[in-house]
């Protein structure tokens, strides 16, 4: 009786043990398996220039649209931290003196409107840079969708400046009169150079806005292009969606 138990024990370890040893063989397989499906990468379809065109220009208009849709709102320079216009850097004495003088409103008063005339001004500049995007060669838009994550805003940037500005500034002038930046700017000016023993000042306020409102809309035209690159949910058209899936693709080889 003792042996038939003691044989019956052992049969059940052995038993037990090959089981173990069977369920763990198929625990590795199974991982195996889900480890090769993940490595295995899925095919994405190549493109061609003209795609590649097409969505770059997409991606673009896109940026472009939100981007004017922010800045060119109440506060939309004003309160972003990022594209905030301050006073000038060689008028930064003026502004830290007249606060020293107790005039904080009045350099409040500057800063706001300089400020409102960017954001009364912004719509100005979508038709223009609009152009420049249609003007853009299909070989530059292959280049710029294998680029860095601001490469078409930088591109667009370093080909359209000199002209949006001469577009823009009329505009800036305008917006600058119309909110009466103006005025209160020349009112800063004027109040600082009757300081006794300063050197008197006379910063340009036209090119100066007009320069910042235009880095100010290509850093968040900036923004726009990475959200595209870097979040599939934002590729809002098959094109896009088509494109920017391939570039990610080129990324992983």
């Amino acid at each position: 009786m003792i042996k038939y138990t003691f044989y019956l024990l052992f049969s059940l370890i052995i038993s037990f043990s090959l089981e173990a040893q069977s369920l763990k063989g198929l625990k590795n397989k199974a991982l195996n398996l889900k480890n090769n499906l993940k490595n295995t990468p899925t095919k994405v379809p190549s493109i061609s220039e003209d795609e590649a065109a097409k969505a770059l220009r997409e991606a673009l208009n896109n940026g472009i649209n939100n981007s004017v849709e922010i800045v060119s709102k109440v506060d939309g320079y004003l309160q972003s931290p990022e594209i905030k216009i301050p006073f000038p850097p060689d008028a930064k004495k003026i502004e830290d003196r007249l606060r020293s003088l107790g005039m904080n409103k009045l350099v409040d008063d500057a800063i706001l409107y300089i400020n409102r005339a960017a954001e009364d001004a912004a719509n100005e500049a979508k038709p223009i840079i609009v152009q420049a995007i249609k003007n853009m060669t299909v070989r530059d838009a292959i280049n710029i969708v294998k680029g860095e994550d601001n490469e078409a805003t930088n591109y667009l940037k370093k080909n359209t400046f000199d002209s949006l500005y001469q577009k823009f500034i009329p505009p800036i002038q305008t917006s600058l009169e119309k909110v009466n930046a103006t005025k209160h700017w020349s009112t800063v000016i004027s109040r600082y150079n009757k300081i006794p023993m300063v050197q008197k000042v006379n910063p340009d306020l036209d090119d100066y806005v007009t320069r910042k409102a235009l880095d100010g809309l290509f850093i968040m035209i900036a923004k726009e292009e990475k959200k595209i690159r870097d979040k599939p949910l934002a590729r809002v058209t098959e094109t896009l969606k088509k494109v920017f899936d391939w570039v990610d693709s080129q990324k992983m080889d």
